[in-house]
């Protein structure tokens, strides 16, 4: 039985990230009616990249600075157990904090939801937020918890067998989201 998978193949590039991350500060202007309040979270590791992205965007939009951070979710995965120990992250709230402001949770795929879930509980012991919207690259679907994006760069709808990889320039040298199949170990059954 081949084990081998064909290469994962891209679903958007470099251009195209950039064109959606565009649309998604210009829908957080429109929706936030500006961007006064708004502050970005992104999740490691992707995640703290796009919202910064993002940011960067909102200012040449807004002529203002916006406020990123980062917020590690680690500790609050109900996962860890079944996992391999992982290292921290680091979790930086911008010097206003979040109370009582939007805070836009930014990451690179949704899946489950599982992260976004522990990401509004790691949220919850930072401070109130006025409101919690979730802006994401890529949606796959296969939500195991009853969250979705306000914001998506691009719905690619997948199967269990398929894999999405998102590659940023800042941690992996280049801009691309691939699509490919799980690789399959000698022996598993199909």
């Amino acid at each position: 039985m081949d084990t081998q998978a064909p290469d994962p193949r891209p679903v958007l590039e470099g251009p195209d990230i950039a064109r959606v991350l565009t649309r998604i500060a210009h829908e957080i202007v429109e929706r936030a009616k500006g961007a006064d309040d708004v502050v970005l979270l992104g999740i490691p590791t992707r995640g703290v990249f796009l919202a910064q992205r993002i940011a960067a965007k909102l200012g040449a939009i807004t002529d203002r600075t916006i406020p990123v951070g980062s917020l590690d979710i680690t500790m609050y995965r109900d996962d860890l157990r079944m996992q391999p120990p992982r290292a921290l992250a680091r979790t930086e709230i911008p010097g206003d904090g979040v109370d009582g402001r939007l805070v836009v949770l930014v990451d690179d795929v949704l899946f489950s939801g599982r992260t976004i879930r522990a990401a509004l509980d790691a949220l919850n012991d930072i401070g109130r937020p006025r409101a919690v919207q979730l802006a994401v690259l890529v949606d796959r679907g296969h939500r195991e918890l009853p969250i979705r994006a306000d914001y998506v760069g691009k719905n690619l709808p997948t199967s269990l067998r398929e894999t999405v990889k998102v590659q940023l320039a800042e941690e992996d040298g280049r801009d691309t989201v691939l699509l490919g199949a799980k690789r399959t170990s000698p022996g598993a059954q199909q």
